[in-house]
């Protein structure tokens, strides 16, 4: 089992901008929890307590919010404020058996989601580990944990890795890289992916959501990878159907919903759903 995970924060987060020029689009608001904490209690309900994020040089957001504060919770008990910073409480307990690693990525020429797992090789070192785009957000009523899940499918298929995917309209396939897939074994695999097609050109309809399960061998993947023609990017959907062509990746559908956080539509939806979740009457507009 998986028990180390590397996630991708070190985006500009344009699509917000001039907000997400001076707060991480990861730590925006879902509810009264930013986006990360989504994916960090996730990982934790799958028994993964080592994460490494890949941030921008200097950025230190998402540390200062891991981190505990004595002198913040000291000054709400004498505020006699002890139930507003209970939640923050709540947070530390759940984090303190995990560490946090950080891991710099240098703004240059080379972009493209494959990059923060280039970065990664020598702390991942032979753990199998999760690979996660830090602005996607997956919410399930039933409070399980499709990271979980994706371990617990990996295991039982006896793959060397896996993806999780989910389906999306046919008239937004053009936003992703769709999956092709082939039944072996018994379980569908990786058979191939294109990269943002148009509809009439996709295969599936079935996104990769940037949400792998790796072996170690996966970096002789990376070693190799060259960027997308088109894009100039280094994908790393690419990589993994190169990885695919010799060895064997499950295909997993997501139990939960899936929301794009890096979009603010995507991030809307996902605090609509999660009002819906806790009970919020939202009204008729909604």
């Amino acid at each position: 089992m998986p028990d180390r995970a590397v996630i991708s924060t070190a985006g500009f987060g344009s699509r917000f901008f001039p907000v997400t020029k001076a707060v991480n689009k990861t730590l925006l608001p879902i509810l009264n929890r930013p986006v990360i904490d989504y994916l960090i209690t996730e990982l934790i309900d799958a028994n993964v307590h080592e994460i490494a994020f890949v941030i921008l040089p200097g950025d230190d957001q998402i540390r200062r919010y891991l981190s505990e504060e004595p002198w913040l919770h000291d000054y709400f008990v004498r505020r006699g404020w002890q139930e507003k910073y209970r939640p923050v409480l709540e947070r530390h307990d759940k984090l303190r058996a995990t560490k946090f690693h950080w891991i710099e990525q240098p703004v240059d020429e080379r972009y493209g989601t494959a990059i923060p797992a280039i970065l990664s090789r020598e702390w991942v070192g032979e753990s199998d580990w999760f690979l996660l785009s830090g602005d996607d957000v997956v919410i399930r009523s039933d409070g399980g944990s499709d990271l979980a899940d994706l371990a617990e499918g990996r295991l039982r298929a006896g793959t060397e890795a896996a993806i999780q995917v989910t389906e999306v309209p046919w008239s937004r396939v053009s936003r992703y890289g769709i999956v092709r897939t082939r039944e072996e074994n018994g379980v569908s695999v990786l058979d191939g992916a294109v990269e943002k097609p148009k509809p009439s050109e996709a295969p599936t309809n079935l996104a990769s959501i940037s949400r792998f399960l790796l072996s170690p061998s996966f970096f002789d993947a990376l070693t190799v990878l060259q960027p997308d023609v088109s894009s100039g990017e280094y994908l790393s959907i690419s990589a993994l159907v190169a990885y695919a062509k010799n060895h064997s990746v499950l295909v997993q559908r997501l139990q939960g919903t899936y929301y794009d956080c890096g979009h603010p539509r995507g991030w809307l939806e996902a605090n609509i759903a999660a009002a819906r979740l806790a009970g919020i009457d939202l009204g008729a507009d909604f």
